[in-house]
């Protein structure tokens, strides 16, 4: 009865413990592109992940950008070790959306987009 008892204590206890968040998770700064530079937030958005832009600044400091709360990054599937992929990124200074590939390095996050052979890459850097 004491083993029972033992054992259904574990089963509850690994209940209780909370979903680790994937490392891509949180706010990243992004480079400045066309005199800006926005935060974005990275969250589940069902299998995959999906980045909002969440703040946005310019040489002035913080402002109301027009794009706040869309899309910057959506579909991005988890790889392993890191690495994501088979994503679209979308940029609003151009207005254009590439496919889209990141690769996380500790609190660095290596981000490109590519539209037939010309790609772009930024390095974004988490926010603390």
């Amino acid at each position: 009865m004491k083993r029972i008892a033992g054992i259904v204590a574990v089963v509850v206890g690994l209940a209780a413990v909370p979903a680790l968040a994937d490392p891509v998770e949180g706010i990243w700064k992004t480079e400045v592109d066309d005199g800006a530079y926005a935060y974005v937030t990275f969250a589940p958005c069902g299998d995959l992940f999906c980045g909002t832009m969440s703040r946005s600044f310019n040489a002035d400091g913080e402002y109301k950008s027009a794009n706040l709360g869309k899309n910057l990054v959506w579909d991005m599937a988890p790889k392993g070790s890191g690495k994501y992929g088979d994503g679209k990124i979308w940029q609003p200074s151009t207005d254009k959306t590439y496919r889209s590939k990141m690769e996380l390095e500790g609190d660095v996050l290596n981000v490109s987009g590519c539209v037939g052979p010309i790609c772009k890459k930024q390095v974004w850097n988490r926010v603390p």
